[in-house]
């Protein structure tokens, strides 16, 4: 049975005696300490505090953030680099470039082709988000020291990368 407090860890989930019952233990509490972490990530969508807070859903997030630190990119380079396809990032980036976040250019180098590009509205208003953001996450690691901060950011770097290497690996090869 599930703990009834969803912040502690998973207990073993019965059955034959595993080989190794602490590691499966271990693995047991770190699937669901990263489901119970899923889903209240979804719930405040980590959106900040203030004004701003909940104001800017993952996948213009996520977008915005893309193209401010890797500058203009067609649909396919945004969408290969984020691991999703092409009709997807086109779908998402639509409400982007209706309300002015995102504007569509010309390519530099082939006038045909068309690229993505933070608009400066885009760009302020995601300064908007990702300092409330950061103030959230000021406000929810708090009694955390730096070198905790440190630790837990890169072990999160380190999983997303991992989870991200997998996806990429167990994806079929695209047509084209």
């Amino acid at each position: 049975m599930p703990p009834q407090d969803m912040t502690t860890a998973a207990s073993p989930s019965g059955g034959a005696a595993p080989e190794n019952p602490g590691h499966d233990h271990l693995l047991d509490a770190l699937q669901h300490q990263v489901a119970v972490f899923a889903r209240r990530a979804e719930q405040t969508r980590l959106g900040g505090v203030g004004q701003v807070r909940n104001s800017m859903d993952r996948a213009a997030y996520l977008l915005l953030n893309r193209l401010d630190r890797e500058g203009p990119m067609g649909v396919k380079a945004l969408a290969a680099g984020m691991g999703i396809d092409s009709s997807t990032v086109t779908r998402q980036v639509a409400p982007l470039v209706d309300t002015g976040l995102v504007k569509r250019t010309s390519h530099p180098e082939d006038g045909r082709a068309v690229v993505l590009q933070l608009s400066p509205r885009g760009q302020a208003r995601l300064e908007e988000v990702r300092a409330s953001r950061r103030e959230l996450m000021s406000q929810v690691t708090d009694e955390w020291s730096e070198d905790e901060r440190d630790t837990f950011c890169t072990l999160l770097t380190r999983f997303n990368a991992a989870l991200a290497a997998r996806q990429a690996a167990h994806q079929p090869p695209s047509a084209g």
